[in-house]
């Protein structure tokens, strides 16, 4: 494969990708970046904060983007992603409590979960998005693989990404939360 084949598939990945409601309605990806910059701006302006919660790579994103959101953005915000504390919940409640348990602790209604998981199926992951549902948090999810993955049904916005490969599915997660980024920092004239 040639650079320019591998970017021409990316390219039409994010042309590809969808975005619905948790209520089941689709929403074109721009209008649904959009929506979430307004979100996370007016709960951010509250003195909310974003939490991000990601496997693997995933993880890896969600460290990344906590880290860009409040030194680029000024926001709040935090990944439960440090090792050791991911060992300590995992051997007191099982990894499938991972990140529902920081949730419960840590989160406040009102604040945004960002889950991102690529098959959409990660149990810790659907565990966490319904902690921060019943703390009364906001939900965005990305996620990718199959259209019909959990995760991709119980975000307040939700993002699919049509491809079942984890690089595509996580490059593609990657760029989406720094779009949204970049949104919020054009938007402050930054």
């Amino acid at each position: 494969m040639t650079i320019l084949k591998y970017y021409d598939e990316m390219n039409k990945l994010v042309g590809q990708i969808k975005a619905k409601y948790n209520d089941g309605r689709e929403i074109d990806f721009s209008s649904a970046a959009d929506k979430v910059v307004e979100l996370i701006q007016k709960q951010a302006s509250q003195g909310k904060k974003l939490m991000f919660i990601g496997n693997g790579g995933s993880a890896a994103i969600s460290s990344h983007m906590a880290i860009d959101f409040w030194r680029n953005g000024e926001i709040k915000a935090t990944a439960f992603t440090d090792a050791p504390y991911l060992t300590c919940i995992s051997n007191d409640f099982g990894y499938e409590q991972v990140y529902a348990k920081p949730v419960e602790v840590f989160a406040e209604p009102g604040d945004v979960l960002v889950a991102i998981s690529s098959s959409g199926k990660s149990q810790n992951i659907l565990n966490g998005a319904q902690a921060a549902r019943q703390k009364g948090c906001l939900i965005i999810t990305l996620s990718g693989f199959a259209l019909d993955n959990p995760l991709f049904m119980i975000g307040d916005l939700n993002f699919y990404v049509p491809s079942s490969t984890y690089s595509q599915v996580e490059v593609i997660h990657h760029t989406i939360c720094h779009y949204i980024l970049e949104l919020i920092l054009d938007r402050k004239g930054k």
